[in-house]
């Protein structure tokens, strides 16, 4: 599990053979899993300034590999009783979603992220998602987009201040409502204590 605050920004060092080698000043061991741009990866190998992942075909059918270079968010996974700033994640990429616009504001920066239909009905106004495996808000839901606002500070110490239009992004919906449309999904009618039963599963 994460929680979406980026540990740091990596540096891409070669994507070859499926593997990822990244330098990084975060020390891993070998196993460990690690979020890549949000994608949960395992440790393989370790180097004295970094260490590599392993994509299996999975990962790589789902995630936008193409910016696997230069530069990556990581962060490793939680730890028990470490403390959640963000929301909970677990690192699966569900969609990929596009950058149509950035606005600037006078307190952030306005990302507009178009989003598969399927994706939709996973999103609602004020809840979280991951972008990039940042932890974020959703501010304003469209047909088929959302607006993210992203304050100064987050937009200083991520990779979001290097974002053009067109990128393709990794988008994690919120785990909660992955469960629930889940459990309601075969469902016509559901009384709200059952709402509540479902609810306190997570």
């Amino acid at each position: 599990m994460f929680n979406g605050l980026i540990r740091e920004i990596a540096q891409v060092v070669s994507y070859q053979n499926n593997t990822l080698r990244l330098k990084a000043q975060y020390k891993p061991s070998l196993g460990d899993s690690i979020a890549v741009n949000g994608a949960c990866l395992s440790v393989t190998k370790i180097y004295h300034d970094g260490f590599v992942v392993e994509l299996s075909h999975e990962s790589r059918l789902h995630i936008a590999v193409q910016n696997l270079k230069e530069s990556v968010h990581i962060e490793p996974a939680l730890r028990f009783g470490d403390r959640i700033d963000g929301h909970l994640m677990q690192g699966h990429i569900d969609f990929i979603g596009t950058l149509e616009k950035i606005n600037k504001d006078e307190n952030g920066v306005d990302f507009f992220i178009s989003l598969p239909k399927d994706a939709m009905k996973f999103v609602a106004s004020k809840g979280s998602i991951g972008i990039d495996g940042v932890s974020l808000t959703i501010n304003e839901i469209f047909e088929n987009q959302i607006r993210l606002t992203i304050i100064p500070i987050t937009f200083k110490e991520t990779l979001f201040k290097n974002y053009k239009i067109g990128r393709k992004i990794n988008i994690e919906t919120d785990l909660l409502a992955r469960y629930i449309h889940a459990q309601l999904k075969d469902t016509k009618e559901i009384s709200w204590k059952e709402i509540d039963k479902i609810s306190y599963l997570y």
